[in-house]
């Protein structure tokens, strides 16, 4: 058994808003695992207790599945069906419905880029829940530009700070700067643009998360961490060129 919720609070996370339609869900040990995205913006997704026998399953069309669960209820109780040692069909049903999502071959997804941890960081810094529902609101507030930076400066005791700030390049745009106090901050003079989209919905997607740490490398690597009692997820974003 899962509740609608929590199965949607997966989906979401690795979904992103419709950037990652196209999955495998890998159950083992009754821990189900999702990578997704493409080069330049990945995610891992894991889930504990998640009681299931052992499959890797190809879900084909996330935005479909989605729909499928939004009409259930409560909590969730999922099957599975195979042919030969194929996985053909995930039964989702509840105390009214009973659903039937047809799965695809796993060898049509395709492998998954990764990318490794950074040797080095510049940034390390942990989120608050105040400071990602603030960095939701600069965004939202500026929703038209997707043009983020995450900068490095000093402030008046010279403590090295990191800032967020919202708006594209040009001197005559509207602009939002956020500041984030504390961390290990390395540089005072960094600056890396970012997709704000991306980040935003990455954020959003966790804001049910307890933890959120925030690295970004040298390299213009930005990683993201979530994490709750039985929850985790991972983003890795490449800077934009």
């Amino acid at each position: 058994m899962i509740s609608k919720t929590q199965l949607q609070s997966v989906i979401s996370k690795y979904y992103l808003n419709g950037l990652n339609n196209q999955v495998k869900w890998r159950i083992k040990d009754n821990t189900l695992t999702i990578y997704a995205g493409e080069a330049g913006r990945v995610c891992k997704v894991v889930l504990n207790n998640f009681e299931l026998e052992d499959a890797e399953l190809g879900v084909f069309d996330t935005n479909k599945l989605n729909k499928l669960i939004s009409i259930t209820s409560g909590n969730l109780m999922i099957s599975l069906e195979k042919m030969k040692a194929i996985y053909t069909k995930m039964h989702i049903a509840d105390t009214n419905y009973d659903l039937t999502y047809s799965l695809a071959d796993t060898l049509i997804l395709g492998k998954n880029t990764w990318y490794d941890d950074p040797d080095e960081c510049d940034i390390e810094l942990d989120l608050s829940d105040e400071d990602v529902d603030h960095l939701i609101k600069a965004k939202n507030a500026l929703n038209e530009v997707d043009s983020m930076l995450i900068t490095t400066t000093t402030d008046f005791d010279g403590n090295n700070v990191c800032e967020f700030i919202f708006g594209d390049n040009t001197g005559f745009s509207n602009k939002i700067t956020y500041q984030v106090l504390g961390g290990n901050i390395k540089s005072n003079s960094l600056s890396v643009p970012f997709n704000s989209d991306i980040f935003k919905d990455i954020l959003s997607a966790n804001r049910d998360q307890e933890l959120c740490s925030l690295k970004l490398s040298n390299t213009g690597i930005l990683k993201l961490n979530f994490s709750s009692e039985t929850m985790q997820s991972e983003y890795f974003v490449a800077r934009n060129e």
